[in-house]
């Protein structure tokens, strides 16, 4: 058996339409195990002797419509060895249900209110679970990835696992949520192996959003004039662009513009045809190639 000793939020964003888990643990690459997230069905984490089975399984039952309650119920009973198991369950409308079997290691135990469920094993106390869910709600207002990164966080400065860090990872679903809209798969990040992988994890998440992000047109910078010149220099001495740099957005700027931005990964956040680029990517490539 599995035995990723760890704590974990389990949560529903009703405006996001986005359900999602953040989780740790001194223990290898747990966001191999421990997550699991599917849109408009719910979350769930499986840990401590986890059964992973209770995540595939699990989703399917949320998806066939049964709530967070039942499905644990179903799951645990077909368990003999439930007594080792902690989940964590938030169904589609944001019911939730946590469960800590009497063979977990302490400090095990969870909490469930409306839209969440936190929980963990091994931890340094209870006050690890309370900090995560102070966190949380005091994050009300923050976007829904970033409320799951707060509670990881207060939790892993809670004193988190007893035994360490290692590991750390989210996940989030939303429909068409993912890379272009082609799948539900929002967040998914990792940290496998790393002293302090839940700093590690928050590093991630503002990668993903400067990299897939989206900038209302009033957060646009317009491609003329003097914006303009200085990434046609940055362009000219990294060997893009042969012009003048005029200011001037003609057929082979924007062809280097093009390819420079691509090479960067950043063609979801240029936006040629209006002849504009997001604020936070330009003073990105401003800040890093000037």
């Amino acid at each position: 058996m599995i035995r990723p000793s760890t704590f974990s939020i389990v949560a529903y964003d009703p405006v996001e339409q986005a359900w999602g888990v953040a989780v740790a643990s001194k223990f290898p690459a747990v966001g191999a195990v421990v997550p699991w997230a599917q849109a408009h069905a719910g979350a769930i984490a499986t840990q401590s002797y986890a059964n992973t089975s209770y995540g595939p399984n699990g989703l399917k039952l949320l998806a066939s419509g049964l709530s967070a309650e039942e499905t644990l119920a179903r799951l645990l009973a077909d368990d003999p060895d439930r007594e080792h198991r902690q989940v964590g369950i938030v169904d589609a409308a944001g019911r939730s249900a946590t469960f800590t079997g009497n063979q977990c290691s302490p400090w095990a135990g969870g909490l469930a209110s409306e839209n969440l469920a936190i929980q963990g094993n091994i931890l340094a106390g209870e006050g690890v679970v309370q900090a995560m869910l102070d966190a949380y709600q005091r994050n009300a207002a923050a976007h829904f990835p970033d409320r799951l990164i707060a509670a990881l966080l207060a939790g892993d400065r809670a004193g988190g696992d007893r035994r360490g860090r290692q590991s750390a990872a989210i996940y989030v679903a939303k429909y068409k949520g993912g890379y272009a809209g082609y799948n539900d798969r929002w967040i998914d990040y990792r940290v496998d192996d790393h002293p302090d992988p839940v700093s590690r994890l928050a590093e991630l998440l503002e990668l993903q959003k400067l990299y897939f992000g989206k900038s209302p047109e009033s957060e646009q910078i317009p491609l003329e004039g003097e914006p303009l010149a200085s990434l046609q220099r940055i362009m000219i001495r990294l060997g893009y662009y042969q012009g003048e740099p005029d200011g001037r957005l003609d057929a082979a700027t924007s062809d280097a513009l093009r390819t420079f931005t691509g090479n960067e990964n950043f063609e979801e956040r240029v936006h040629l045809d209006k002849g504009r680029m997001d604020r936070p990517v330009y003073e990105f490539l401003i800040k890093r190639f000037a």
